[in-house]
């Protein structure tokens, strides 16, 4: 891009090669914050004789200091307008209900600030709570089994929605060391308390530098070019159940948020608290400890080198393990399985299951999203489909389905206790049938705690294990790529370092107004001056939204095979020819008339067809239209703000033609669903099984398909339907383009997405 500026003067380029380019980057003082390393090694007794190998070697751990990058973090002037200092509440207007959307307007917030205030020193002083996620990862399993163990940061005061848009929010502070030994060793008792005990130990190291900004508050620049006196403290771990058995130190298969007994979770317990432990510590034997109360002794939690923290309390729910590759897949997918085979013998399980995938194949299209999801192992996009295309094949009172919106309300929480009870109740069946002795699960047990996180944390979208397996990608996996494979990690690690650098001198350029428009638009100052309002469109755009040209683009890459605005000119005869729609002159008749008339109470049902007029003329067709919508949730970025395209195409992708179904507002006096017709409700009330309302097509008197005009306004967003299917089979070889004209009856379905299930509620 330089050279489009240079070329005019004849000039040359500001760096010479590649490598001039990184020495100017690692010149860069904006961002810089060094990698360190230490290293730890076991200290407790040794055998006699030949040692295993995990107690003679030397443990490094790469990290960079957290306290400099939350300092930077919140002297961003991107984040200034989305960032809370102080803990608050919100209630609704009208309701007066209680809202929790970002991390400060939750409970423990004040909490935390309650006990700071004790003292008169603190006053004044902003929280920053600093939230923590750790995951194992494996970059490559073909060219060796390269594991690393990332260690992230993020700061509970930015806003969530900023947050799960990944703009620097979420910071790689650490790569934790992964012992290894000899298969022989690898049970030793020993050997795995040292695993654990390196874990924690490690991560005191490495946040010993944010401790004395614990207690006594420190004077720092925020984004918004003032100073504060900041205080710190640990707030939530995001990881899985797994990683939060070591970080509890307890024994698998137990809670480590209550005391509930592995064999009955479902029944739940006294919550975990660091002075319980303390007391159990001083006073019961360590094998007491383990069995009774599956505290490992010998264990030391991080969390016990800092003040105000309790690692029980810190455990941050995980949708994506507990609920959708927990409770979901792993869980619920597995079970229909093994009850299919139960009821039917193997050889019929098979056929249903057969039958169920082509249910789920022939899910119809929907804007935005392809169809090879619908086949494919996301477990997300497989929940979205999977209740209406197991009906019929296993009970009714089999599943219940448990959504989390991105603003919950108390009227929310109560809906989830009603849908986690009645998940409880449904899955007796699963006992009941013989295919499960009990059902107390940690994953599944973990969702009765939700209604307290959710007060605790606000809404648990933002503290999600998604979050940190999406950071996975830019932080470790394609600097691995980049490197050459020997020594990865130390490139690695610079290679993070100048991506850090980079960014931080973007984010400065940008608030010095060095980044408006681009290198083109700049040389040609004439274009602007003169009013050229692309230009300044754009640049209004950049100015509102510090984040516009990082995700400027809405659309997905699923949309790239969209031709928009595809301009046909036809004529009214020839196209209801070609669409094999002879009343079109009639239903274009009746609608010119409603949109003369649109201030009036006529209505072209009212009047004799002549009274209508003509139109014979030329018509545009546009096979594609844009639908954009506020819609708060990861995918729609930090402005929450949505688009899509909604396609009526004869031919996709080289494939059969594509007719997208869409919400249509009918009634500006309704709410939801109930303002919207264009299939016909079943019921006023939804399926009880699904949880879905059921439409059927419009039909005329003479069986004819109930057509007409509509003003494009009046379309809100693209809608998904799903068959209704019986308990007879899919024929085979059906497909998602014949489902409009093969069944009958469609669910609405809500769980599409977070916009969907808002509307359709």
């Amino acid at each position: 891009m330089p050279g489009v500026t240079l070329t005019v003067h004849n000039d040359n380029p500001p760096f010479a090669d590649h490598r001039d380019l990184y020495k100017t980057i690692d010149a860069t003082p904006l961002g810089d914050v060094a990698w360190q390393s230490f290293s730890l090694q076991y200290n407790g007794d040794k055998p006699a004789g030949q040692c295993p190998l995990w107690m003679e070697q030397s443990h490094k751990v790469w990290f960079q200091d957290p306290h400099t990058v939350i300092k930077n973090m919140l002297a961003n002037p991107d984040f200034k307008n989305s960032i809370d200092y102080v803990p608050y509440w919100e209630f609704e207007e009208k309701s007066e209900q209680c809202c929790y959307k970002d991390f400060m307007s939750g409970d423990w917030s004040w909490q935390q600030v309650d006990q700071i205030a004790q003292d008169p020193e603190m006053h004044g002083a902003a929280f920053v709570p600093i939230i923590v996620g750790s995951n194992k990862m494996t970059v490559s399993i073909a060219t060796g089994q390269n594991d690393y163990y990332p260690l992230y940061l993020s700061i509970g005061n930015i806003h969530n929605n900023v947050r799960c848009s990944h703009h620097n929010v979420l910071a790689l502070i650490g790569l934790l060391a992964i012992p290894k030994t000899e298969k022989k060793n690898a049970d030793d008792a020993r050997y795995r308390k040292f695993k654990k005990q390196l874990f924690h130990s490690s991560l005191s190291k490495i946040f010993t530098t944010l401790k004395p900004g614990m207690t006594t508050p420190e004077v720092t620049r925020c984004g918004n070019g003032h100073y504060r006196r900041i205080l710190y403290g640990l707030g939530p771990y995001i990881t899985d159940y797994e990683e939060q058995v070591v970080l509890a130190c307890i024994v698998k298969d137990w809670c480590g948020r209550c005391l509930a007994f592995p064999s009955t979770l479902d029944d739940g317990g006294v919550s975990w608290s660091r002075e319980h432990t303390d007391v159990l510590m001083d006073s019961v034997d360590f094998g007491v400890l383990w069995d009774k109360y599956s505290i490992i002794g010998e264990l030391v939690p991080f969390t016990n080198d800092f003040p105000r923290t309790d690692i029980h309390e810190l455990l941050a729910p995980d949708i994506l393990h507990q609920l959708i590759k927990g409770t979901f897949k792993d869980h619920l997918i597995e079970w229909v399985c093994q009850y299919l085979e139960l009821e039917h013998g193997k050889t019929g399980a098979k056929a249903i299951l057969d039958d169920i995938d082509q249910r789920i194949a022939a899910a119809p299209s929907f804007p935005g999203r392809g169809f090879s999801q619908w086949t494919g192992n996301d477990s997300k996009a497989l929940m979205k489909v999977y209740i209406p295309a197991i009906k019929g094949h296993v009970p009714d009172n089999m599943f219940c389905y448990i959504a989390c919106a991105n603003v919950v309300t108390d009227e929310t929480l109560a809906q989830l206790r009603d849908t986690l009870r009645c998940f409880h109740r449904y899955c007796t069946i699963f006992e009941t049938s013989g295919v499960r002795f009990d059902i107390s699960l940690p994953c599944q047990h973990s969702l009765t705690h939700y209604e307290l996180l959710i007060r605790m944390f606000s809404t648990p979208n933002s503290l999600c294990l998604s979050i940190t397996e999406s950071k996975h990608i830019k932080a470790v996996k394609e600097p691995w790529r980049r490197s050459n494979r020997y020594n990865a990690l130390r490139q690695m690690l610079l290679t993070n370092q100048r991506l850090d650098k980079t960014a931080a001198s973007r984010v400065d350029f940008a608030a010095h107004g060095m980044l408006k428009g681009s290198c083109a638009f700049i040389e040609n100052q004439s274009a602007i001056s003169n009013g050229d309002s692309e230009v300044q469109q754009n640049n209004a755009h950049e100015e509102n939204n510090p984040f516009a040209s990082e995700s400027d683009d809405f659309d997905d890459v699923e949309d790239q095979g969209i031709v928009d605005d595809v301009n046909v000119i036809a004529v009214v005869h020839g196209l209801a020819d070609e669409l094999k729609v002879p009343s079109l002159p009639t239903v274009i008749r009746l609608f010119l008339y409603d949109q003369i008339h649109a201030d009036d109470h006529h209505s072209s049902a009212d009047v004799p067809l002549r009274d209508c007029p003509y139109y014979m003329g030329a018509i545009k067709v546009f096979n594609s239209a844009a639908a954009t919508f506020i819609a708060p949730s990861d995918p729609s970025g930090i402005t929450g703000m949505r688009c899509e395209h909604i396609c009526v195409v004869p031919l996709w992708r080289n494939g059969p033609g594509r007719c997208d179904c869409a919400f249509v507002n009918t009634d500006n006096r309704q709410d939801g669903i109930l303002s919207m017709d264009w299939f016909y409700r079943i019921t006023e009330e939804r399926d009880k099984v699904t949880g879905m309302y059921m439409v059927v097509p419009s039909f005329d008197e003479d069986s004819s398909p109930n057509m007409s005009i509509i003003h494009i306004d009046s379309i809100v967003r693209g809608a998904h339907l799903l068959p209704i299917f019986s308990t007879q089979f899919v024929p085979r070889g059906l497909q998602f383009h014949h489902f409009l004209d093969v069944f009958r009856g469609f669910y609405i379905n809500q769980f599409i997405d977070h916009h969907s299930f808002e509307l359709a509620s």
